[in-house]
């Protein structure tokens, strides 16, 4: 079994990897201090089991589990976490795998015994009822065979695109597989819907000025932006655009 172990801290790497190096048929393959590390990882190493530390700054364990769900064959996940009895309840009522800290040995044999591949749905249920931050801070794209993060603060815009979803952002355009109403309601927050086939981030508006046929439009703030997108505002939406402009 190969097992891909992730903790921002060191001490806690070092334990896990003590534990697993006992077992003849177990083997880590590498170790991660961030979520980006980790996803990098699992591409290069394709671990069978991520043992995953649920709270770490920037990306928390359950926005790199969603991630690593979508990979072509995602590993089967464990989440490393201190005692929080919502979590435990939560990872228990959806049939999710985890190890509380301090890890005791005998319970990780179990964990990795039983551990399961963990579907979206799994994930965004558990983060809802153990009260964890279900808004994701990074979007993730498949470049090649590769899975790429972007920032949300560096999205401009999302724009339906056929069956896809096309995400504009600083680094350039990707394609997500991912319903625009989705996207709305998880980061209704940061942005506002303009059209009925795009969403715009409020912080990236310039302004809001008439198109040469009179028609409302956004100008985006980014002055440096490369990407010539059209985007205009339905009459029905110019009002909530409005009022998001001005705080509301």
């Amino acid at each position: 079994m190969k097992i891909l172990v992730v903790d921002d801290e060191k001490p806690a790497r070092d334990r896990l990897v003590r534990l697993i190096e006992e077992e003849p048929d177990c083997k880590v393959v590498g170790q991660a201090s961030n979520g980006q590390q980790a996803l990098d990882m699992t591409s290069e190493f394709k671990p069978d089991v991520v043992l995953l530390d649920i709270r770490m700054p920037g990306m928390q364990g359950i926005e790199v589990a969603r991630h690593l769900s979508k990979s072509d064959k995602p590993p089967a996940v464990i989440f490393a976490t201190a005692y929080d009895e919502y979590a435990v309840d939560a990872f228990d009522a959806q049939a999710v795998g985890y190890i509380l800290k301090p890890v005791r040995r005998e319970k990780l044999l179990q964990a990795l015994r039983q551990a399961a591949r963990l579907s979206a749905m799994q994930l965004d249920t558990v983060a809802q009822t153990a009260g964890l931050d279900q808004k994701r801070q990074h979007l993730c794209v498949r470049v090649q065979d590769q899975l790429k993060l972007i920032p949300m603060n560096d999205v401009y815009c999302f724009i339906a695109d056929s069956k896809y979803v096309r995400v504009c952002h600083k680094g350039g355009e990707h394609l997500l597989d991912e319903p625009l109403k989705a996207l709305e309601d998880e980061f209704a927050t940061d942005f506002v819907r303009v059209h009925r086939n795009s969403l715009v981030a409020v912080n990236q508006i310039e302004a809001v000025e008439k198109a040469t046929d009179g028609s409302p439009q956004i100008r985006l703030r980014d002055k440096m932006l490369k990407h010539n997108i059209s985007l205009p505002i339905s009459r029905r939406h110019l009002p909530d655009v409005r009022r998001r402009l001005k705080g509301g």
